[in-house]
């Protein structure tokens, strides 16, 4: 089944994930701002946790594992060669390319996502000091920032931070060279764009409609990165209409999918504050044809605007208290199985009852996956999972998932 993804809310056919590994073991108290982390993540509970988030996507969709992919396109000698070239011009070390190459593919998908130390010398041993000649990617398992499905063709992410630049290689590898994930061609090679001022990451782009692309100005995505990847779509896609949310400078909101996300076809999970009221953020909206951006009253206006009218719901309720603590948790990133179907941390109370008040029944993870309780066809539904570790790295289910084909919800 070839990429096509025109929406976030379509019927999930096929997705891409990574299962969180040993890779997080490098995250410690003394390096985890290095590797973009607040906090330090239990490995074997985030790994039962995103086993019970995959066993719930396996029930509307196929899904494909980075780790296997990669394994399987690394049988090439051709590929194999090229990826490990890339990897070491972005962590320079002569001896490890001979190292990678000569060892069997699963050995160099292990080493490429989980890293490899270096051999301590004399002093390293006697001061208990230990490094990685190659660093692991504890980032990996958020699948959507590195690479996203605009229509049929592929977007790779220029990320931010150089800890993340592997990933995009990685991705690229996947994208070029596998059969299943067959595409139109790579529209946005970030894996290519080293530029310190174009850098663009999955979290800030939401395919809303074949015609329409919602994107997030934030820390992680810049304007010239933006301006590029706007007339890549008005000349290579049915793209007409791009709206773009200025985020604000807060370490709480690295991507729009951490204040925004799109939940059924009128319906969008809202952080309150950045959308409604005194300190809502600016919206800008261009129409193909048009060099110049209008800025819009506010995002509810711009949606209307290009015929997608949605309603807000809070995250966190109304309490502001509550809305930011559930922001901070994940509370506004879902991912949608199908239109008014999506999956969520079970943590966020407040943010469910909202969801319910909007006529969504509250499934846990178990009663879902045993059968106790199943969801109609024309059911508004969210299905909880535990995701207390998970929800360490900062990031929710959006993150941890890269769509590789939607159904159009529109037809």
């Amino acid at each position: 089944m070839p990429v096509h993804v025109t929406s976030e809310i379509g019927l999930l056919r096929a997705v891409l994930v990574h299962t969180p590994g040993p890779e997080l073991l490098a995250v410690t108290p003394s390096n985890r701002e290095d590797y973009l982390y607040d906090d330090i993540i239990d490995v074997e509970s985030a790994e039962r946790e995103h086993r019970r988030f995959v066993a719930i996507l396996e029930r509307f969709a196929k899904v494909h594992y980075v780790r296997d992919l990669l394994a399987e396109v690394l049988v090439e000698s051709s590929v194999r060669d090229l990826l490990v070239r890339e990897t070491t011009d972005v962590v320079p070390f002569g001896p490890l390319a001979s190292k990678i190459g000569a060892r069997p593919p699963d050995e160099i998908v292990q080493m490429l996502i989980e890293g490899e130390e270096e051999e301590p010398g004399p002093l390293a041993q006697a001061l208990n000091e230990s490094g990685y000649m190659l660093p692991p990617l504890p980032n990996l398992f958020f699948t959507r920032d590195t690479a996203m499905a605009i229509g049929d063709h592929v977007m790779i992410g220029s990320m931010r931070y150089g800890v993340r630049w592997s990933e995009e290689l990685i991705m690229k590898a996947l994208f070029l060279h596998h059969p299943v994930l067959a595409n139109k061609g790579i529209l946005y090679d970030g894996a290519a764009e080293r530029r310190s001022n174009y850098t663009l990451e999955g979290g800030d782009v939401h395919p809303l409609r074949a015609d329409t692309l919602l994107l997030g100005f934030s820390e992680r995505s810049s304007p010239a990165a933006i301006d590029h990847l706007t007339e890549l779509v008005f000349a290579h896609t049915p793209v007409t209409d791009v709206i773009v949310v200025v985020m604000p400078k807060e370490h709480t909101a690295i991507h729009l999918d951490m204040i925004f996300t799109q939940i059924d076809r009128d319906l969008c999970a809202v952080y309150p504050p950045h959308f409604v009221g005194a300190e809502r953020l600016a919206i800008l909206h261009r129409h193909k044809g048009h060099r110049q951006m209008k800025e819009m009253p506010n995002i509810f206006a711009a949606l209307q605007a290009v015929g997608l009218p949605m309603e807000p719901v809070f995250c966190g309720g109304t309490r502001r208290i509550v809305q930011e603590r559930e922001q901070w948790a994940s509370g506004c990133n879902f991912i949608a199985v199908r239109p008014g179907v999506i999956l969520s941390y079970t943590r966020n109370e407040g943010t469910l009852e909202e969801l319910e008040k909007m006529g969504f029944t509250l499934v846990p993870a178990v009663s879902f996956l045993t059968g106790q309780e199943r969801i109609r066809d024309d059911q508004r539904a969210v299905i909880t999972f535990e995701g207390g570790e998970l929800v360490r790295g900062g990031g929710g289910p959006r993150c941890m998932t890269m769509p590789l084909w939607r159904d159009d919800p529109w037809d």
